[in-house]
């Protein structure tokens, strides 16, 4: 970074080692909260954002890894895992079973918390925006149709083994989850979990609380020869899965199950074989749902396919070998990152700390590429509901409001609450499918990158509407939420052995694209040569970021931040957002592969995981003829959503979007086009004839004209190089911040010592950077020419807001810009007053800075710096008014004027109160507004402290914002009487052997003094030792101050202020903290 010295000016010092990581640090500090916001949109199969991972320890691993992950899906979705857990590689089924034998628990991992989800206990405050509120689970559906309908008994048997075989399955949650204490203004920051949520699964079946009987629920059909069977049955299904995907309700996490099946069968009809639904032939459907935190769809393959095969050994009366009994699964962060080293059991106080294990450089430059994505400004609603580029809450004000809180744009918790999926079920065939799949290899990507681009273009297609739906020329960037297996990352130690949750997923940013590109495909426009792009493109970034060791950074980060925070009350508010209806995401695509690849439950005689069977679509009769599965995404998630596996070479594909955002009749037309897409891609199907091509050209469609090639967010990418540029010239001042910040908390003995301090500076440290647009605003409100309404505000000041609101309302790329240039400067400001180049008197915020190539660390002791004129120091005589000169003090602004303190004991001599007056802003701050301010003629503000009797004599205690620290009274002159007429005073806030605050102040009992009376002060100071705190002239600010015997300013301004009662407010104000104060 770029750094300028003066030699004699107080700058602070350098780090000597690891400068480059804490600057890092320092900015992603600054913006993993924002990160951390918007990954909570999508809970998709390979589900919600801890957002895969990889270890990745070498870069020949990682290459490996990437090479796995991005081969064609339909080969190695199902690919036989690797052997065994860890260091257990040679454990026999004998040894799982005797792991199992005893009961068994442990904390939820950060991925589960999400989907149980933990609740959030301060939203039950009166004071809560949301109050009362029970967040809901989120539900995971699982559905086959089948042959042949089992019999009850058989079924129940075979749960009864299911629930034997796998933990989670007769498991319950115990545990409140909430933290020891909530550390931030916001209650959103989380320290220590005393009572962590935590599965408990039960040594024996019988033990649960529950039996095979209250999971399985028989739903029969009764239809007659008016209506088709199959119709009949598929209604049935359609209807409870439909249902149990936004409805949690039905599971009591406390108790249990955390899991339901139910069996739609035929009765009364015929069947296709003509046989009554209730004997052996009939077709039924399978459903399956679960809380989401138990299972993902491979698990949920597995257990089918046992459960099926169970029953088709007893329709036989033949023996299956029995499943052998699992332990309880790891935690998605265990099996990626390690038993032992995630966030929660690393840290297990809770406690957020940089130097933890696995955070690197390459977690900080993860954190940041994903808060650059906001820069590309995704679209995530269409337009029937955004209207032209309507604020969408996806940006930076957005994301603060949430930390803060607020749902971004206002909480529309009834639209929240009404929002339910819309749900369509697809068939790609077999023909379609091969098709597909040899397209994708002669291309070289995998099908699930075919289907990300797919997913994009069908979007784009259907993103316009209302007044914009013909509008030619407009592209639009889409970011797509791509599903991964996270048993595939990092130490890879879950087998895929039990039911359980490893979903995990990352971010695609695929764009521009022009509406209806997808339509120009289908209708001969263009050929499909973007299409294939657009996958390639897909599988680049997939590529980078398993290559590059991102999936484990993205486990790390959001590990981290569930531990230290309350991350379900940042997706609650993100689905209430009025702004965003919950949408984070364009779109999204969860692909689990092809079903007979996945490996089945190990059973009896199969020692290690890679002896065990291949998933089988047909177990005896029962045969599967669908599989459709899916996750909500109707309070938040993906604007378009489609889950889809492979079985019997078919594709079967769910669409699952919000309504009414996306309508049923809406994703009807989505997943007819985007099958058609897959169809016409793979070469099996013709694009639309020259008819349909006339058709669409003239209606708007890929082809928008020269206005389609301008580059999009030209403006926020510019603010976004001038805001980068602007914090990294203090780069290395931010980096010796966050060192100092590491030290002094790893010094106090009481953390909250050293958070109270922190908070200190933060207040001030953002006031200052908040008051200068103010200011600005305010110098060109009064000095804008013409008319005035009232001899107040003058019209072209109004008609030039109303032209910028307007631009900033109507504009999201003004807006983003604006927004990014704002916090830009705002962070550069902050970094300036860090680097000494803000105002050295007012407004050096360095920590332990350094004063002549010298570093000064921490605060004197009072002997040290005390002068022999506090001999004899009487305390009553230095009560009264005293003129304030200059200051070196950051908790004041150097826009003020005419600064007094008034210092008065309280009637027991064990307290003070300052009443500290001001003025504002000064005239050489604010030269044409200065004198309409409406503390023009004084406001005043009351700082409270305590006199220690075991203090020495001249040092006094004061409090304010948490925090306690002395005012030593350094020096004071006399006048011929004997009376204090002059006096130095030195405040200095110290935690863990780092200075946080100094504070000096030159004050005298007369309003005026010479500049020979002020350089004798000055030599006062240095003869202290205060120098390196910031006593010299050119670290010190000069008060400035107009005649005491000026009149009150008098103008329309001044008369507006007393006309609606400010000055009344002031003083009741005073008065008020004044009384609070005694």
């Amino acid at each position: 970074p770029i750094r300028f010295r003066t030699m004699g000016k107080k700058r602070p010092r350098r780090g000597q080692n690891g400068s480059g990581k804490r600057l890092f640090w320092s900015l992603a500090v600054t913006i993993v909260v924002l990160v951390a916001t918007y990954w909570y949109g999508g809970e998709d199969d390979a589900a919600t954002h801890s957002k895969g991972a990889s270890d990745a320890r070498s870069k020949r691993k990682r290459r490996a890894q990437c090479r796995s992950s991005c081969e064609d899906i339909i080969l190695e979705a199902a690919r036989p895992m690797p052997t065994q857990r860890g260091d257990s590689s040679s454990s026999s089924s004998s040894g799982d079973a005797a792991q199992a034998a005893q009961a068994q628990t442990r904390p939820l991992g950060s991925q589960e918390l999400l989907m149980l989800p933990r609740q959030y206990s301060p939203s039950s405050s009166s004071s809560s925006s949301s109050p009362n509120v029970q967040f809901p689970q989120m539900n995971h559906v699982g559905l086959v149709t089948l042959s042949s309908t089992p019999p009850t008994t058989a079924l129940l048997k075979a749960i009864d083994n299911a629930m034997i075989t796998h933990p989670l399955l007769r498991g319950h949650v115990e545990g409140s989850g909430e933290p020891k204490e909530r550390v931030d203004l916001f209650n959103m920051v989380r320290k220590g979990n005393p009572d962590p949520e935590r599965f408990v699964s039960p040594s024996d079946v019988g033990e649960a609380g529950f039996a095979a009987e209250d999971v399985l629920k028989v739903i029969d059909i009764g239809v007659d020869a008016a209506i088709d069977d199959g119709d009949a049955l598929s209604q049935s299904w359609e209807a409870s899965f439909r249902r149990d995907l936004d409805d949690g309700s039905w599971c009591d996490t406390r108790r249990g199950p955390l899991w339901k099946a139910e069996l739609h069968r035929l009765v009364g009809g015929n069947t296709d074989d003509g046989v009554d639904g209730e004997g052996k032939d009939g077709p039924c459907a399978l459903l399956l749902s679960f809380n989401h935190a138990i299972s993902d769809q491979s698990s949920a393959n597995l257990l089918i396919d046992q459960l099926l095969s169970d029953v088709a050994c007893m329709d036989a009366s033949t023996n299956n070998p029995t499943a052998v009994p699992q332990p309880l699964p790891l935690s998605l962060e265990q099996s990626v990152l390690g038993v032992g080293r995630s966030f929660a059991e690393t840290n297990p106080d809770g406690v957020a700390d940089l130097n933890a294990e696995g955070i690197t450089f390459d977690t900080v430059k993860y954190v940041a590429g994903k808060a650059a994505e906001g820069f590309k400004s995704p679209v995530i609603l269409p337009d029937s509901v955004e209207g032209k580029d309507k604020d969408d809450g996806s940006g930076i004000v957005g994301a603060l409001s949430t930390i803060a809180g607020k749902s971004a744009g206002g909480s529309d918790a009834t639209g929240a609450a009404a929002r339910k999926s819309a749900v369509s079920f697809r068939t790609l065939d077999a023909k379609a499918t091969e098709a597909l799949l040899d397209k994708c290899r002669e291309e070289g990507v995998s099908v699930t990158n075919a289907l990300t681009a797919a997913v994009a273009l069908t979007a784009s297609d259907h993103i316009g509407g209302g007044a914009n739906a013909n509008a030619a020329g407009r592209t639009r960037n889409y970011k797509v939420l791509q599903s991964l297996d996270m048993r595939r990352f990092g130490e890879r130690l879950d087998k895929c052995d039990t039911v359980a949750c490893m979903a995990g997923s990352m971010d695609l940013m695929l764009g521009p694209l022009a509406d209806r590109s997808g339509d120009s495909i289908r209708g001969a426009i263009a050929d499909t040569s973007q299409f294939w792009e657009l996958a390639r493109e897909g599988r680049k970034q997939t590529e980078n970021f398993v290559e590059s060791g991102e999936p484990a950074q993205a486990v790390r980060v959001f590990d981290a931040f569930m531990t230290v925070a309350d991350g379900n009350n940042l997706v609650h508010l993100t689905a209430e957002s009025a702004a965003s209806q919950g949408r984070a995401y364009s779109a999204g695509v969860s692909n689990v592969g092809v079903f007979e690849r996945q490996r089945a439950v190990k059973r009896e005689g199969e020692e290690t995981s890679d002896r065990r069977e291949n998933l089988m679509p047909k177990h005896g009769r029962y045969e599967i003829r669908d599989i459709y599965f899916a996750t909500p995404h109707s309070r938040s998630g993906c604007l378009y959503q489609v889950s889809g596996q492979t079985i019997h070479g078919e594709m079967k594909l769910t669409f699952h979007p919000a309504k009414p955002i996306v309508s049923e009749e809406t994703n009807a037309a989505f997943a007819d086009a985007f099958v058609e897409l897959l169809e016409v891609a793979a070469g099996v199907k013709e694009p639309a004839s020259a008819d349909t091509k006339a058709e669409m050209m003239t209606s708007g469609g890929k082809d928008g004209g020269p206005l389609s090639k301008v580059p999009s967010n030209v403006l926020s990418l510019a603010a976004l190089a001038f805001s980068i540029g602007g914090i990294a010239i203090h780069g290395g001042a931010w980096a010796d911040f966050f060192q100092s910040v590491s030290q002094m908390k790893a010094n106090v003995a009481d953390p909250a010592d050293a958070t109270a301090a922190l908070n200190f500076w933060i207040f001030f440290a953002v006031g200052h950077p908040i008051l200068q647009p103010i200011l600005w605003i305010s110098d060109v409100l009064h000095g804008t020419p013409g008319p005035k309404i009232a001899d107040l505000v003058p019209y072209l000041f109004l008609a030039g807001n109303v032209v910028a609101i307007g631009a900033i309302a109507f504009s999201k790329e003004i807006r983003n810009a604006v927004n990014i240039a704002a916090v830009g400067a705002f962070l550069a400001y902050v970094g300036a007053g860090l680097d000494g180049q803000a105002g050295l008197g007012d407004f050096n915020l360095a920590l332990d800075d350094q004063y002549k190539g010298q570093i000064v660390k921490g605060c004197p002791a009072y002997d040290e710096v005390r002068q022999p004129t506090m001999n004899n120091f009487d305390l009553e005589k230095y009560q009264g008014k005293w003129y304030e000169h200059k200051f070196h003090d950051w908790t004041q602004f150097k826009e003020v004027y005419d600064t007094t303190l008034d210092i008065k004991l309280t009637p027991d001599g064990k307290g003070w109160i300052d009443d500290f007056a001001v003025k504002g802003p000064a005239p050489k701050a604010a030269p044409l507004s200065w004198d309409k301010s409406p503390v023009a003629d004084g406001a005043h503000y009351f700082l409270f402290g305590r006199v220690d009797e075991k203090d020495p004599p001249g040092v006094l205690r004061e409090s304010g914002f948490g925090v306690e620290f002395p005012n030593y009274i350094v020096d004071v002159e006399k006048d011929e009487n004997g009376e204090y007429k002059e006096a130095i005073q030195f405040q200095c806030l110290e935690r863990g052997g780092v200075r946080v605050f100094e504070g000096i102040n030159f004050m005298s009992r007369n309003p005026v003094m010479t500049d020979q009376e002020l350089t004798a002060m000055h030599a006062r100071a240095e003869k202290a030792g205060m120098y390196p705190y910031g006593a010299s002239p050119e670290q010190m600010h000069t008060v400035a101050r107009r005649d005491v015997n000026a009149p009150k300013l008098d103008n329309s301004w001044q008369q507006m202020w007393k006309f609606i009662g400010v000055d009344k407010l002031l003083e009741l104000l005073t008065e008020s903290i004044e009384d609070g104060g005694r």
